[in-house]
């Protein structure tokens, strides 16, 4: 089958279109229309090649594909040379070329195929895993020889390269440290579906940097970002109290899902699901619509799209691929442990009471307070624990919680700093109208929420029975919906 030299030198002619486009000019137009009419002949013999392969005429194909790309090389060629020629256009074509080529009409013989036999099973017998179909175009499309034809040709990825490798090298770096933690709980569900490792972290480095708890200015939450609306639509709720797009397993079950679905609406195009998973299916959808072969990179889909997801998706393409080869890049992610443990806490403590004990016990330059929020998503990292629970942590941190967070100098100072008390201005309470039989605790107050609230630190200030009591009493579906100046109705506290 296709070797990849011819694709190779392919790239190279390509490659040039990246970075050596000239400004328009009058040119023949004569001129450029035989350019545009060549790339177009070359195209159409590239699809008679792939339909040779199907027939199974396959020294046949091969001539005709080696005539597809020999042409395509040379209008290329003329192109970086000709003034006002349109090298976007060239761009576009190639694009298209290289994802029927990844199609499995042509494959190559260092092609890999997909193991059968799953070693992790995504958590608790998800449904929605049920039903998701293995992705391998999508994986192939992040083996070497694929992807590395992409970074090689286009500028825009290239760029994104060097936003990671510079500005946000720490960031990248961080994201791929708490990922690392993260791997066992989110790592299952994009197996199971059949897609690459390397787009879930490029995804958590570009929507949350590996926080869990991270919150746009536009409502979307969690490790992936989602929205209220879409999060509902593939089984993220608030449950409790608690809003599951922060649990990461469950988002990762979810992002594995809303990407299956769209890799079947939009013809197994990546760059497109990836626009449509930052700005929306709906606009994405309407542009590729009637074209199966349409690309994000053809300038009419491309400057029709906001430009946050024009920056989004060679930013996600770009940190997968450095996700893959590092080394490449005088990049060195650290080796991380990420073997899953738990202690049961041998005495009250707050998450944040744990960061201060375990400092940066075994070499954590950042200690280790996201890392336990991150894998214990749902608790206010405020809130006292009582006796016994459960709290996740890296497994070799399980001797040095026994060592630092029993007892202690450390101890005794993480509980000084988890009761200092700020100076706060008197509270003003309006008493309700007379309580009605079934009231507990007698007449309700009110309460004007301040910058640094949380449901948990108010149930705590004013002696309630839970946050339950004030998500029923106050018609909130989040704890997202606690909003600054937002006036809540005490139920069921005592004060």
């Amino acid at each position: 089958m296709m070797r990849r030299l011819g694709w190779m030198a392919c790239v190279g002619a390509l490659g040039l279109l990246a970075g050596c486009a000239q400004a328009p000019t009058k040119a023949s137009t004569s001129g450029l229309n035989q350019l545009y009419a060549q790339l177009n002949q070359a195209s159409a013999q590239y699809d008679q090649a792939l339909e040779q392969a199907r027939r199974g005429d396959n020294a046949q194909s091969q001539k005709t594909l080696k005539a597809a790309l020999d042409a395509m090389r040379s209008a290329s060629d003329q192109c970086v040379n000709t003034p006002g020629c349109d090298t976007a256009r060239f761009l576009s074509a190639y694009d298209r070329a290289l994802r029927l080529k990844d199609g499995s009409f042509l494959g190559t013989e260092d092609d890999e195929a997909l193991d059968d036999e799953e070693q992790v099973i995504a958590g608790n017998n998800s449904g929605v895993l049920a039903t998701l179909p293995q992705a391998k175009r999508t994986v192939q499309l992040l083996h070497d020889h694929k992807l590395s034809d992409l970074v090689a040709t286009n500028g825009t990825v290239q760029a994104a390269l060097q936003v990671w490798l510079t500005r946000l090298r720490p960031n990248l770096i961080r994201a791929y440290v708490d990922y690392q933690y993260l791997r066992y709980q989110m790592w299952p569900a994009f197996h199971k579906a059949g897609l690459p490792e390397a787009i879930l972290f490029g995804l958590i480095a570009k929507e949350s940097g590996g926080r869990v708890h991270a919150v746009s200015r536009s409502g979307a939450v969690g490790p992936l970002q989602f929205m209220p609306a879409t999060g509902a639509r593939f089984g993220l709720n608030t449950v409790d109290g608690f809003d599951q797009r922060f649990d990461p397993t469950m988002a990762a079950q979810a992002t594995a899902a809303y990407l299956n679905q769209e890799l079947g609406l939009l013809n197994d195009n990546l760059a497109l699901v990836l626009a449509a998973y930052n700005g929306g299916e709906g606009r994405v959808g309407r542009l590729a619509a009637g074209t199966p072969d349409a690309s994000f990179w053809d300038p009419n889909v491309y400057f029709a799209l906001a430009p946050e997801t024009r920056e989004y998706v060679p930013m996600v393409l770009a940190a997968a691929w450095l996700f893959l080869h590092p080394q490449r890049y005088n990049l060195h992610f650290p080796k991380v442990d990420g073997a899953p443990g738990y202690v049961n806490i041998t005495q009250a403590a707050s998450l944040n009471e744990l960061a201060v004990c375990l400092g940066d016990d075994d070499g954590a330059r950042y200690g280790w307070y996201r890392t336990l929020r991150n894998l214990n998503p749902q608790m206010d990292p405020s809130q006292l624990q009582p006796l016994n629970t459960r709290i996740n942590l890296p497994k070799f941190l399980e001797g040095a919680y026994q060592r630092s967070c029993t007892g202690g100098r450390w101890v005794t100072l993480a509980s000084q700093l988890q009761n200092a008390q700020l100076p706060t201005p008197p509270v003003q309470v309006a008493a309700d109208p007379p309580p009605s039989r079934s009231s507990r605790h007698g007449s309700a107050g009110h309460y004007t929420v301040r910058k640094g609230d949380t449901l948990y630190s108010i149930a705590r200030r004013f002696h309630c029975d839970g946050v339950h009591d004030l998500i029923r009493g106050n018609h909130l579906h989040a704890a997202s919906d606690l909003r600054v100046g937002k006036r809540l109705r005490l139920e069921g506290c005592r004060r």
